[in-house]
């Protein structure tokens, strides 16, 4: 029998890789071979997207759900008529302070004008107290003023938005309350003082209304000629309404008044004011007018005019009616009660 003859197992060289399915790549097509309406459909997905989040931001920036940083030298301030006729210096200080520590914390309101510039709604404080940051501290960060812009229907959305905003979040005095009112019938906004009233203050209660309206005759007769109308209350407002209603030579003796005695403060102005209205009243004790009242010489230091009714109710005007004099009178009323 013939000897078999032994087989060695086959040599394996690493070198060279095995071929497994795993070692190998899939073809590539070719460009031609693969279908056009992937690519096409791929492009027009993307483009869909794409102008789904361009149309969900213009939205939303037109909406005023979108905060924008807009130069301050874009925003136009009087662009509406302001219904703030006085900025209190304290709260300004307090105001700059907070923007320059912790920065803007509530965007204004305005509308769009064209052009780059943007009409100011709401938030007339913000803007002039960054301004003045800016021309303080020049590059410093306050040449840019967050806001929201808004699209009111018409100039009576605007103003109504205004005055919305400066009743929550600071208040308005009467006078500012009916100077606004009276300015945006004056400019066409609305139709007659009823109407301003009404759409301008509609959350207020007919009482309320009746009062801002008794103070249009203030602002009317009034406004540009008082320094300080901010500080004419409710009671003294109203009675000096009627007064400019049915004495009709009383407005030229305040207004003459005013002139001559320039009053440097609101109580002064004040106590001007109360002094006209007492010297015209029908109850007036003699027909001596105010100004030649006679004076009297009091703890101030100046000349006050000193006015007495026949129903025990007095005036005091002059120079001598400052702060001073108020302060003391009141601890004085204190002590004597």
């Amino acid at each position: 029998m013939a000897k078999r003859k032994r087989l060695s197992p086959a040599a394996i060289h690493t070198e060279i890789p095995l071929e497994t399915k795993s070692a190998f790549a899939p073809p590539a097509l070719p460009a031609a071979s693969r279908a056009p309406i992937a690519d096409v459909a791929r492009d027009a997905s993307t483009q869909a997207a794409l102008e789904a989040l361009s149309d969900t931001m213009a939205q939303a920036r037109n909406t005023g759900r979108m905060v924008l940083s807009l130069p301050l030298g874009a925003i136009v301030l009087d662009h509406l008529v302001r219904d703030r006729v006085a900025v209190d210096d304290a709260e300004m200080t307090a105001l700059k302070a907070s923007l320059r520590a912790r920065g803007q914390q509530t965007p204004i309101e305005v509308m769009a004008l064209g052009d780059g510039r943007y009409g100011l709604i709401s938030g007339w404080r913000r803007c002039k107290a960054l301004m003045a940051l800016h021309a303080q501290y020049g590059d410093g960060g306050f040449g840019e003023v967050d806001a929201l812009l808004r699209q009111p229907e018409d100039a009576a959305e605007a103003y109504l938005a205004m005055v919305e905003e400066n009743e929550i979040r600071v208040g308005l005095s009467y006078f500012e309350r009916a100077r606004i009112a009276l300015k945006s019938v004056e400019q066409g906004v609305f139709d007659t003082q009823q109407a301003a009233l009404r759409d301008l203050y509609q959350s207020a209660s007919r009482a309320k209304r009746s009062k801002i309206g008794s103070f249009v005759r203030i602002v009317d007769a009034l406004d540009g000629h008082l320094k300080y109308p901010e500080a004419i209350g409710e009671r003294f407002g109203l009675a000096l309404s009627k007064a400019l209603d049915t004495r009709p030579r009383l407005l030229r003796k305040i207004v003459g008044a005013l002139k001559a005695e320039a009053p440097g403060s609101a109580e002064a102005e004040l106590a001007l004011l109360s002094a006209q209205v007492a010297a015209s009243s029908p109850n007036k004790a003699s027909n001596i007018p105010a100004k030649q009242a006679p004076k009297r010489r009091l703890d101030s230091g100046s000349d006050v005019n000193v006015v007495m009714n026949k129903d025990g109710n007095f005036a005091l005007s002059g120079a001598g009616v400052d702060a001073k004099l108020r302060k003391a009178l009141l601890k004085w009323l204190e002590t004597y009660s």
